[in-house]
């Protein structure tokens, strides 16, 4: 009887627990995501979130504010996809004053249902970016030039419903293959997205191919984006009455008596912006690699391995969550064991150099992503080469001068040890303070110095010493 009450008693506590955690619906607020820092697993997760609560909570619209350098691709569209699926309005704000939404902000931005901007803001410079740090290079317009800007009307487009004029054509950028086609993608990518909310094409298309960039009361000019406000509450107050497009039906919005709910990060958001950056998962997947390894060259060591464990799974963790190149990553790994067997391996020096090129390759080749704010520097990778080349190179010098040294215990080391001999009659000598039996092709007598210059088993092979300064060991 008792036991039931207990159970009763914990169903109870957890059925109250869930009631109190649950989240309140109510049509009456708005949800408030900040999105600050570059766009990234850590980002993506909480926005998704936010949109999931928001449809859970039947909340009336999401605010967007945005602050962002940009971020990562798959990140970014995975954003856009939720917002352009989201039963609830998105509205993009960059706030507060001071704020951008550069590179991936800009396509967010387009994205949402309502685009907005606070005074003394900016967006812009949408042209993807190596995640090595490498800007694809883009020839500035001119005449005869790549990326020129023609007014020829394309055939296949209508004029833009904003200006009336035709939408200009923007001839391929200059550069290799995989850079026109990583600019041709996001290009079209960002006029999709400004014909689907009826924005200005046109711009979308200059803020790839050119880098354009534009402050908040231009974008309004451009009809880049749908009005600028002040803070939040001028915001709601604007986008009162208006309708959007939400599953194919327009949809007005009453935002004026909205109340404002800001959602912060929960502790799994936190840890993915802390780990979730290439820089910091290559750091960590240094120091795993490199804290077992000295575990299992000085076995109960115990803290290099627990350390290097430990750094080993969080970037294990990142890497699940980042688009990792498998070939780069495979480069790396083979240059560090390369560099590895060079200290055991007398190699003179070939794997220690071919490791330290397979590293620096596999560094560089290892983020299969494009992104500013991602960018592992150069630096950084020659700092590792560099500090791995003089580790190996301490280690190699360290055994080399061990090889040289002479040996001071085992077998090798009573080849040519002195010794005296105890017992001419059994055949006895004592050699470093030990008993050995002996045995020699002529006769010696006690007292007598000997070599030993050979051994068969436990018995000792010597020669009798008539030099003077020969070392007598004491009888004692």
């Amino acid at each position: 009887m008792r036991v039931f009450k207990i159970l009763i008693i914990v169903l109870m506590w957890t059925v109250f627990g869930w009631a109190a955690s649950a989240p309140v619906v109510s049509p009456n607020i708005a949800l408030l995501l900040e999105v600050q820092g570059v766009i990234g697993p850590a980002s993506r997760g909480f926005i998704l979130r936010g949109l999931e609560q928001a449809q859970e909570r039947n909340a009336a619209v999401v605010i967007l504010q945005i602050d962002t350098p940009g971020g990562l691709d798959s990140s970014m569209r995975d954003i856009i996809q939720a917002i352009l699926a989201s039963p609830v309005p998105v509205i993009g704000y960059v706030a507060p004053e001071g704020a951008r939404a550069a590179s991936a902000g800009t396509y967010i931005l387009y994205a949402c249902h309502v685009a907005a901007m606070s005074p003394a803001t900016n967006l812009g410079a949408a042209t993807p970016v190596q995640i090595g740090g490498l800007p694809i290079p883009v020839r500035p317009s001119g005449p005869d030039q790549p990326g020129e800007t023609s007014k020829e009307p394309l055939k296949d487009q209508p004029s833009t419903p904003q200006s009336g004029k035709p939408i200009e054509k923007t001839a391929a950028p200059a550069g290799s293959d995989m850079e026109r086609k990583l600019i041709n993608d996001a290009r079209a990518y960002l006029r999709s997205l400004a014909q689907l909310r009826g924005r200005n094409a046109e711009w979308a298309g200059q803020a790839v191919t050119e880098a354009a960039s534009l402050s908040a009361q231009e974008a309004l000019q451009k009809d880049v984006i749908d009005l600028v406000a002040a803070d939040i509450s001028q915001l709601l107050v604007q986008i009162d009455g208006r309708s959007v497009m939400i599953a194919g039906e327009l949809r007005p919005l009453a935002t004026r008596e909205l109340k404002v709910e800001i959602v912060t990060p929960n502790w799994r958001n936190r840890l993915l912006a802390l780990i979730a950056h290439p820089t910091v998962a290559y750091v960590l997947m240094l120091i795993g690699i490199y804290g077992l390894f000295f575990e299992f060259s000085n076995p109960g060591a115990m803290l290099p391995g627990v350390i290097g464990g430990i750094c080993l799974l969080l970037a294990l963790f990142a890497f699940q969550v980042l688009s990792v190149n498998y070939a780069g990553l495979a480069l790396l790994l083979l240059g560090l064991a390369f560099m590895a067997a060079e200290a055991f391996v007398p190699s003179f020096g070939v794997l220690g150099l071919g490791g330290i090129a397979a590293f620096v390759t596999g560094s560089l080749l290892l983020w299969d992503e494009t992104g500013p704010g991602y960018e592992v520097p150069l630096g950084l990778i020659a700092g590792f080469a560099l500090a791995s080349a003089l580790l190996l190179t301490g280690l190699a010098m360290l055994m080399l001068r061990q090889r040289h040294r002479p040996v001071v215990s085992g077998r090798e080391e009573l080849l040519g040890a002195i010794g005296v001999v105890t017992d001419e009659q059994a055949g006895w000598a004592r050699i470093h303070s030990e008993s050995w039996r002996i045995r020699t092709g002529q006769p010696l007598r006690r007292g007598e110095r000997v070599q030993v210059v050979g051994r068969n088993g436990l018995t000792l092979i010597v020669r009798s010493l008539d030099s003077a300064s020969a070392k007598e060991e004491p009888l004692s």
